[in-house]
């Protein structure tokens, strides 16, 4: 059965982005669209300036905008993506889960919360089981439940793709540095970025972003509790994280140079780190969700790739990939890796997400 889908921000960047996914959808249709309240009572041709490469999907023209409040068309959503900058996200958040609403968030209000699951849907998608059993406990007393699930940071994503395997297959990495090379796009819309700012020039600055990079990914590699209520990050400790953020003048795809140590020695080979990654399903792909990629990691073997125009759209932007690995001298070993910001790396993250809550009967 196809779901309800309400998309908050939807004339951001962000949401932009989710609308532009879930109009090509097969799961899920566009029932409810928030804006601020500028845009709304105005359909949504009249009140989104459209920046998407795409044209404006024809199934959402006539949309009337309203407020992002849980009511109104929002009422009967099914599940609702929230693209809303995280200066009003907060509030309205909290209240559309008040309500009973299950909510998948871009936004970074709630992220640090121990009980508010922090999804890379190709990565730790066994996060969710904090939302299984929330939604299994109010069933039982015959209760409905809103929660909240969040998508982590676009740079995040593509860090943390790597990783996982890696970790599963060799055990913690204890140290590791990544140095970011990230797309224009991930400024989104307003203020966004300056082409005087931008072009020829890199600007070795993005605010909170290395911040993010250090400590979401102990989140996401971390494990959850045995009450399945928590997520227990794993400690500063046990594995360090040095990050360096850049903007460069690319449109879409995040770069990252990294290097990691692992705690267990000895350390694999080369060729046993690229068949773990060659080898690894996401169980978005076990599950067989629609967009979940065939490949999730693309190990490439051409010493000049992954480059973002050329590698950006693998899997249609839900694939990583990697290419570069190979022994660091001061650490284990070093690769680049490169995913899709927008897709992956954020509102593409969100639908994915959905996709496994929907093949889990959660929404």
């Amino acid at each position: 059965m196809v779901k309800k889908a309400g998309v908050l921000g939807a004339t951001g960047s962000v949401g932009q982005r989710f609308i532009l996914l879930l109009s090509q959808h097969p799961d899920f249709e566009i029932h409810a669209l928030g804006a601020s309240s500028r845009s709304a009572g105005k359909s949504y041709k009249d009140a989104v300036n459209w920046k998407q490469t795409d044209i404006l999907p024809q199934s959402v023209h006539n949309i009337q905008v309203q407020e992002c409040k849980p009511e109104g068309n929002f009422k009967d959503c099914d599940v609702v993506f929230s693209g809303l900058d995280s200066d009003v996200a907060g509030e309205v958040e909290k209240a559309f889960v008040e309500a009973g609403l299950a909510v998948i968030s871009n936004a970074k209000n709630y992220r640090r919360e121990k009980d508010v699951p922090l999804v890379v849907p190709i990565v730790n998608p066994e996060h969710l089981d904090i939302v299984e059993s929330k939604v299994k406990k109010a069933k039982a007393e015959g209760k409905n439940t809103g929660y909240l699930i969040c998508i982590s940071n676009c740079s995040t994503a593509g860090l943390v793709a790597p990783l996982k395997p890696l970790v599963d297959k060799f055990g913690p990495i204890d140290a590791l540095t990544a140095t970011t090379l990230q797309a224009i796009s991930g400024a989104g819309f307003s203020p966004g970025v300056s082409g005087m700012d931008i072009l020829d020039n890199i600007v070795p600055y993005i605010s909170g972003e290395e911040d993010k990079l250090e400590w979401e990914t102990k989140k996401i590699l971390g494990s959850i509790n045995k009450e399945r209520s928590e997520i227990v990050n794993i400690p500063e400790d046990d594995m360090k994280v040095s990050a360096q953020c850049n903007r460069v003048p690319v449109i879409d795809g995040h770069t990252e140079c990294i290097s990691l140590r692992f705690k267990n020695r000895p350390a694999p080979s080369v060729d046993e780190v690229k068949k773990v990654l060659s080898d690894y399903v996401c169980e978005a792909s076990k599950l067989g969700c629609h967009s979940a990629p065939k490949q999730t990691i693309h190990v490439l073997e051409q010493q000049d790739r992954p480059q973002p125009r050329l590698d950006r759209e693998r899997d249609n932007g839900y694939g990583v990939s990697v290419g570069r690995i190979r022994e660091d001298s001061l650490l284990d070993f070093k690769m680049v890796v490169l995913s899709h910001n927008t897709i992956i790396g954020a509102a593409g993250s969100g639908i994915l997400i959905a996709e496994i809550l929907n093949a889990k009967g959660l929404i």
